[in-house]
């Protein structure tokens, strides 16, 4: 299996940009598709971002499309979402996850593996 972990959060004004790191290990990075969730409080994990196994398919949540960005470099075993013109309302945890594939991507259940998380915060 893959192992997770997320970086890059922390707390930044409304307009600004942060980027996210996942940094992958255990079996090979390059054999998996990977995505971002996120939960706010009091709300339910969702679909963010997701990225196939080379990189060359993207699919986005339309409420980030044309701010956010997901790469790879499977070299380095690292996924990344970059993030620009923030909202408050991009506040919450966000989680990396992998999957052999990407049927079904926005289903939570479909992901196998997942990160600890990390806290972004924009405030208004």
């Amino acid at each position: 299996q893959v192992q997770l972990v997320e970086s890059g959060g922390g707390l930044v004004q409304a307009g600004g940009s942060l980027r996210l790191s996942c940094a992958a290990s255990g079996r090979t990075f390059s054999a998996y598709a990977v995505g971002w969730f996120r939960q706010a409080p009091g709300k339910e994990r969702e679909f963010v971002a997701a990225i196939s196994l080379g990189g060359t398919i993207t699919y986005y949540t339309d409420s980030v499309k044309g701010r956010f960005t997901i790469s790879r470099d499977n070299a380095k075993n690292t996924m990344y979402l970059q993030m620009n013109s923030l909202k408050p309302e991009d506040t919450a945890v966000y989680y990396c996850a992998a999957r052999r594939t990407l049927e079904e991507y926005r289903t939570i259940t479909r992901w196998p593996y997942w990160g600890q998380g990390t806290q972004v915060t924009v405030s208004s």
